[in-house]
């Protein structure tokens, strides 16, 4: 098959849309209709400067929901016409991870994948996540795709397979945030505001947002933030979250990838039991500096990847939530383009004057 798709040839050169051969399904893959894909911060790392990458070029594109076309053989849990959610980190179901409550890292995501149904001009081309979402057809790993209820619309929780599950779950299942609790959230951008979406579900009666873009205010406050800090007008961010919360927060979000933010979290949380959940991805080489006494006078920092939300049992979840309006991801949503607008569509995100950018197919 024929496709075009959006792909990255190189760090600071722009994305480009061009023709690729696609392979259909082999024993244990499916070919997946897109009708939806979300842009991210990641996708844009491949060609920003920002990430140390030598596999070009590479189709982009790890967000989005489609519907099966048609089964490989040995597919069992996937039927044409199902309509899905693809995820970056699969859930194969029997190594120790997938058996473990601890985590949702598949031992099959750290596993190469030698498969690239994508070709162009006979060279076979990776795709980001064994995915490439930024394509109207991909084929992929069975344990890749989780099937949701076909009532949702796809172009609204086509997100959900990063800042949905990264935002939400972080509340969620990473931080366990409790009922009558105070969070912080540094970065209101969609994975920010799915972090307020998930404090608010779990109870958190103090949401602050920490924003440098003023226009985010009202979407944020909608989602259920309480009180809204700029920090460009207020030189003491961490006073004024301690202030508000009378002695610190309960839990934190470092949600931009930033080392000087992340300490900031750290920083505005309570002593004793103060609990930081480190987001967003540091660019380059730069490390946390954090004050050691911080995190000996009872704080925590952790990691959350995904949200900790296992992809293919507990992600439909999330759709569920939304068909319950539980979760508002039109509110998320700014933009939506055509795919031969995508170039438009990142410098919309890079800019900060879009929350979500979406391609529809």
């Amino acid at each position: 098959m024929r496709v075009q798709a959006a792909f990255a040839s190189g760090q600071n050169r722009p994305i480009e849309v061009a023709d690729f051969d696609l392979d259909g399904p082999r024993r244990g893959e499916v070919l997946v209709e897109m009708k939806a894909a979300g842009l991210c911060h990641s996708d844009m790392s491949f060609f920003d400067g920002s990430r140390n990458w030598t596999d070009y070029p590479i189709v982009l594109g790890h967000e989005g929901a489609g519907v099966v076309r048609e089964v490989g053989a040995g597919v069992t849990s996937l039927s044409s016409g199902d309509h899905v959610i693809l995820v970056g980190i699969p859930e194969c179901g029997s190594c120790p991870a997938c058996r473990s409550r601890k985590t949702n890292l598949c031992d099959q995501y750290f596993r190469q994948v030698d498969r690239r149904p994508l070709s162009r001009d006979g060279r076979s081309v990776r795709a980001f996540c064994e995915l490439g979402t930024f394509s109207p057809f991909l084929t992929v790993r069975e344990w890749q795709a989780a099937r949701i209820r076909p009532d949702v619309p796809l172009d609204a929780i086509c997100c959900l397979s990063c800042a949905g599950a990264t935002g939400v779950g972080s509340a969620i299942f990473t931080a366990k945030v409790e009922p009558g609790s105070s969070v912080v959230v540094y970065g209101l951008g969609g994975i920010g505001l799915n972090v307020v979406e998930g404090a608010r579900i779990a109870g958190a009666t103090t949401i602050i947002g920490v924003d440098t873009n003023p226009a985010k205010e009202e979407t944020a406050r909608r989602l259920g933030v309480t009180h809204f800090i700029d920090p460009r007008s207020m030189a003491d961010v961490v006073g004024a979250v301690r202030d508000i919360t009378r002695g610190g927060s309960d839990y934190a979000f470092e949600c931009v990838g930033s080392s000087a933010i992340l300490s900031q979290a750290v920083e505005s949380t309570r002593i004793g039991w103060g609990t930081t959940v480190t987001i967003g991805i540091l660019p380059g080489d730069q490390r946390v500096d954090l004050r050691p006494r911080a995190l000996q006078e009872g704080r925590r920092l952790m990691g959350s990847y995904l949200g900790n939300i296992k992809t293919r049992s507990e992600l439909p979840l999330l759709a569920d939530w939304y068909a319950e309006g539980k979760l508002h991801f039109d509110d998320l949503i700014s933009h939506r383009i055509g795919l031969a607008d995508i170039r438009a569509g990142f410098h919309l995100l890079a800019s900060g004057e879009a929350r979500r950018v979406v391609v529809t197919f």
